[in-house]
């Protein structure tokens, strides 16, 4: 269990805790099972596989926090500064007057910082550390400050890369550059990538465009990416493409659909703030189960990530094509 979403419900369930609302609203919302108890909670989620687990509980869903109010909003942020701050005005711009943002967040995430941000605009705040977490929490009293709500509303927008023509929102992968490993690998993808193709966990959409661009005889390009803020963010930055593209809010470690004739990807290894190879892993065998009899797989990963034994382990004839002091770029074929 998170151990944040843990102390968010312990403001909850003290003898002199908050009262359960009979509505709420969680952004970055997350299952737990207090919160089957409550009269009717709705999540935004846009992260694929926590918005799964979600419905399958059976907690109502919103794809975009964009309509309504509720008497309570729970927050349940990352650890990227101007995605947090852009969620609490999020919040703010979905509270009912009178009602209550709640947030909780690691210590090493910087709780204690961002509730220090949060009291500029809201004043007076409530907090209970546990679970080397914090949770804070306020009401709308009335007298909160707008400007500072307006600046952390503004974090949300829209940014360009800079340097670029791209197009990204706070919190996404590499929101603020062109991710250097993404770079490598566009650099040696071949001229004569054909037909159909995939790129797993496509982000903003760097690496499709390098190959759309380069690759003349792809005839079409199915994008898969877990986080919906980033697919939004590929779908603007492909817009001037004539090609066939196909976008796909995805968790890749579930398998896909279809069977290509290329596969290209940048695979994540890290959950949330930790490293996890087996995502990484997860991916491989996803990629190796989707080629077609002879199909080409191009992967850039750190060099000290083992991905070469999941690749046999797969039966993939791979090759280091090209590599520097820290990535590496496989290829590999299905036989």
């Amino acid at each position: 269990m998170n151990p944040a979403l843990e102390t968010l419900m312990l403001a909850f369930a003290a003898e002199d805790g908050l009262a359960v609302p009979a509505r709420a609203l969680f952004l970055g919302a997350q299952t737990h099972p207090t919160l089957l108890d409550w009269p009717q909670v709705t999540g935004w989620q846009p992260f694929r596989p926590y918005a799964d687990a979600w419905e399958a509980a059976g907690f109502a869903r919103t794809d975009e926090p964009l309509d309504g109010i509720w008497p309570v909003v729970l927050v349940l942020p990352n650890k990227s500064r101007d995605e947090t701050l852009s969620w609490f005005a999020l919040a703010r711009d979905r509270l009912e007057p009178g009602g209550r943002i709640v947030c909780a967040m690691p210590n090493t995430a910087g709780a204690g910082r961002f509730e220090q941000e949060f009291a500029k605009a809201v004043g007076r705040v409530t907090s209970l550390q546990k679970n080397k977490c914090r949770a804070f929490h306020a009401v709308d009293d009335g007298s909160w400050d707008e400007r500072v709500i307006d600046a952390w509303r503004a974090l949300g927008n829209w940014r360009e890369i800079p340097g670029s023509r791209f197009m990204t929102q706070a919190g996404v992968f590499s929101c603020d550059h062109i991710d250097p490993g993404s770079h490598l690998l566009a650099m040696h993808l071949p001229a004569n990538l054909r037909g159909i193709v995939a790129d797993l966990g496509a982000g903003w959409g760097y690496l499709a465009d390098a190959a759309l661009r380069g690759c003349p005889k792809i005839d079409r390009l199915d994008l898969y990416e877990a986080d919906a803020r980033a697919l939004a963010c590929a779908r603007h930055n492909l817009a001037g493409h004539a090609r066939s593209i196909h976008y796909h809010w995805h968790d890749v470690t579930t398998g896909l659909p279809g069977t290509y004739d290329a596969i290209i990807m940048n695979p994540p290894f890290h959950t949330g703030q930790a490293s996890d190879v087996d995502l990484g892993r997860a991916f491989l065998l996803t990629a190796a189960g989707a080629l077609r009899r002879g199909g080409k797989l191009f992967l850039v990963a750190n060099r000290q990530l083992p991905y070469e034994a999941v690749l046999d382990a797969a039966s993939l004839a791979w090759r280091i094509t090209a590599e520097n002091p820290t990535y590496k770029i496989l290829f590999a074929n299905k036989r």
